[in-house]
């Protein structure tokens, strides 16, 4: 008989239905099967497996997923996948020692294999600590909101993204949805955070697994920021190709979290992002992606 990973019950949209899809069914034998949300792509949005991933790997752990906790994730997104097919997730045990249980996942649809990762989890031990110090930036509460902004973009895209994001994004400078921005710069600061507030009994390992889904949909924008690129441009694609976090302090996604990005080097229709994301002046995550960002006509080659 099957069953689904537990969430705590939220009825509040969109958040609910993005815990829905993380309310994976378990088939037996370490397999487990997902739904997605719908894009305007008609693609998978990348965020959305990695957190599904997350919670997989987590529920095979020994002791649960709050006793060895996800530290870290190294994912590659190997084929785009297509929201109308149920994506099956394959677990396989690699290590569980004294302090680290390790597992690999892998993300299946219509018998190909579309995502794989690494997922380390461990027991909270003492040890030596320190973290970047938080940069000073404006307050989220005297800057635009997306959902806002969502609400009144009068197509398909503006329908989707006000009414199945479950997260708020305030850019510290302007927003690149549908224009590019005025300085072009590798760098970028938002302040995010959900929607909803996260309901009571949100546990550790969510509150990481919902911040991978947050992340993806701007990680790649310093390097589109840099290049005069944004989100309507019709000339550009972008895709994902891989993404590591590294989880080092608890948080609450139900109040602002500050994402510090930088790209290092963008060449041969990639681009490398950089980011480090804060709470309550605390150092809570730190992540990097690579992603696939071309542009139609580009003649351009460096090796």
């Amino acid at each position: 008989m099957t069953s689904k990973i537990e969430l705590p019950e939220c009825t509040a949209e969109p958040l609910a239905s993005l815990f829905n899809t993380l309310r994976l069914t378990r088939l037996g034998d370490n397999r487990y099967l997902g739904t997605n949300l719908p894009q305007i792509t008609g693609r998978v949005y990348g965020g959305q497996v990695l957190a599904q991933a997350t919670m997989v790997a987590a529920d095979t752990v020994p002791g649960g997923p709050e006793e060895r906790l996800a530290h870290s994730i190294t994912a590659a997104f190997l084929r785009p996948g297509k929201i109308d097919i149920p994506i099956e997730f394959e677990v396989t045990e690699l290590n569980d020692s004294r302090s680290f249980s390790t597992r690999s996942v892998r993300a299946i649809q219509s018998g190909h294999i579309i995502f794989t990762a690494r997922i380390s989890f461990q027991l909270r031990q003492p040890g030596p600590a320190f973290g970047t110090q938080m940069p000073e930036v404006p307050s989220p509460e005297n800057i635009p909101s997306s959902v806002d902004f969502f609400a009144q973009v009068d197509n398909e895209w503006g329908h989707i993204m006000s009414t199945t994001n479950a997260i708020d994004m305030r850019h510290i400078d302007e927003h690149i949805f549908v224009k590019p921005a005025a300085e072009r710069t590798p760098r970028q600061q938002v302040w995010i955070r959900t929607r909803n507030p996260m309901p009571e009994g949100s546990s550790r390992l969510l509150q990481r697994a919902m911040l991978g889904y947050a992340a993806d949909q701007f990680m790649l924008e310093p390097v589109m920021r840099a290049n005069g690129l944004h989100w309507t441009n019709s000339h550009m694609s972008i895709a994902t190709l891989d993404h590591a976090i590294w989880w080092h302090r608890n948080f609450d996604l139900s109040r602002w979290v500050l994402a510090d990005l930088e790209s290092p080097s963008a060449q041969n229709g990639r681009g490398l992002v950089i980011a480090r994301f804060f709470q309550d002046g605390r150092h809570i995550a730190t992540m990097s992606q690579e992603g696939m960002v071309k542009v139609r006509g580009e003649t351009r080659h460096e090796d």
